[in-house]
């Protein structure tokens, strides 16, 4: 087969987001320009690679073969490229970060810091929930990653920050302003949730059935900000990291409840799989993380009693 590596990077971007648009986002192409390489990497492989059912496309067969095979293939290529970094030092190089969408509120500060130090370095960044992070570190799709809940088996998670979970209400709430509010009190309480599959949900499901109370989820959102506004709007209370409420808090739009047991404590963690080789450059980001987070990130701090 006489395909390109340009044609199976095309591919390999929309086998993994399932979306030409996403793929031509992230390669910085015209969408029509993605489709032609796949449809010139189908004649070379002589397969169909999608299919089209409704408005979605999935792999075929023979593209989750080659979509396999890829995944290795940019793997290989990734190492070449670090290798050749290495004899480079740090002056130039490129970093892949896949992050929990809650961490993007702080992250971009973060990388912000990091490249003023290191102007030769470029970073992407993806943002997506736990389960596809955890998708993505199983492929090693990416240099690192960065979330709240790092899964329990293979994965290496280092903990940089300190990542509090609070509840939050809309400030004419009747709870707004009690001291010491105990758990009982919000069974009661409707609560709108993030999706299946969301780190901080997870966390909120076990602390509340450890705790034998019960929560009514009555609305379910797909990012922190949908959370923030319904809350604001009335719907019911939120659990959400605090890294997440800075301007809400400051505007005073939410407020956040004393509730017996709260906040969660929880932490952020800089997670890659076992066994990573690091570039120079993924290798001075985790250092730089793990050193220097807390003191280059201006975070807000839990009201006082």
């Amino acid at each position: 087969m006489n395909f390109t590596f340009r044609q199976l990077k095309a591919f390999e971007a929309v086998a993994r987001h399932l979306s030409y648009t996403r793929a031509s986002e992230e390669l910085h192409l015209t969408q029509p320009a993605v489709s032609m390489q796949i449809r010139q990497l189908e004649e070379h492989v002589g397969l169909p690679l999608f299919e089209q059912i409704g408005k979605r496309i999935h792999l075929t067969d023979a593209g989750r073969e080659l979509y396999h095979y890829s995944c290795a293939i940019a793997a290989q290529v990734s190492e070449l490229e670090m290798v050749l970094e290495e004899m480079k030092g740090l002056r130039r190089g490129h970093l892949t970060i896949a992050v929990a969408s809650t961490a993007n509120y702080f992250v971009p500060r973060l990388i912000a810091a990091f490249c003023q130090r290191h102007q030769g370095v470029s970073v992407t960044l993806e943002v997506t929930n736990r389960e596809a992070l955890l998708n993505l570190l199983a492929i090693n799709a990416m240099d690192l990653a960065i979330m709240g809940q790092p899964a329990s088996s293979d994965p290496v998670a280092h903990p940089f920050m300190e990542n509090p979970l609070v509840i939050i209400a809309p400030p004419d709430h009747p709870l707004a302003g009690e001291k010491g509010i105990p758990l009982q009190r919000l069974a009661g309480e409707g609560f709108v949730v993030r999706e299946k599959g969301s780190g901080t949900r997870a966390s909120t499901e076990r602390f509340f059935a450890e705790h034998g109370v019960a929560i009514r989820a009555t609305q379910q959102m797909h990012s922190s900000e949908a959370i923030k506004q319904a809350v604001e709007a009335g719907l019911g209370l939120g659990v959400l990291s605090l890294h997440t409420l800075e301007m809400e808090l400051a505007l005073n739009r939410l407020v956040i409840l004393d509730v017996e047991g709260f906040p969660i404590r929880r932490h952020w963690y800089l997670v890659h799989p076992r066994g990573k080789r690091f570039s120079k450059v993924g290798e001075a980001f985790l250092n730089f993380t793990l050193e220097e987070a807390r003191h280059v990130l201006h975070l807000p701090t839990l009201p006082r009693s």
